[in-house]
């Protein structure tokens, strides 16, 4: 039986609920950018708020593609956080690697929004593969 601390439970409850939020928010976003700009992917839609069927409107597909790439990465995010404590870690690298791989996923969107260089998402990419890595080897 794997027994993991409270305090590893409710720090990965609230880092695991915060990203879920980012995530979901950000499908707000990109609904926002379709009809404040009034371009959408499906003619019911165009035609229900009068705009025009388009793949090509670069805001739009940014904050799309934005979305696209949380999800690549919150999702992951999700299950090996749950994987690494449940592997036992100190509280404080646990802490770190949820702080820094949230701060970048922030840091990533506002930059990619932005069109500004997005040096921050290989921060959460490598707090990813640190809890991977080391739930691979305390399982094997």
């Amino acid at each position: 039986m794997i027994a993991v601390s409270q305090d590893l439970l409710n720090l990965y409850g609230f880092y695991a609920s915060l990203m879920a939020l980012k995530l979901s928010m950000m499908w707000v976003l990109t609904a926002h950018q379709r009809i404040t700009r009034k371009i959408f992917t499906n003619p019911e839609d165009a035609a229900r708020h009068g705009g025009k069927v388009t793949r090509d409107d670069e805001a739009v597909e940014r904050t799309r593609r934005a979305h696209l790439n949380d999800m690549e990465n919150i999702i992951p995010f999700l299950f090996l956080a749950l994987l690494y404590i449940s592997t036992g870690p100190s509280y404080t690298v646990a802490v770190w690697h949820f702080r820094v791989f949230a701060a970048a996923r922030f840091l990533h969107t506002i930059c990619y929004l932005m069109a500004l260089p997005r040096a921050a998402f290989i921060f959460g990419v490598a707090c990813n593969l640190s809890m991977g890595i080391q739930s691979l080897l305390h399982y094997f």
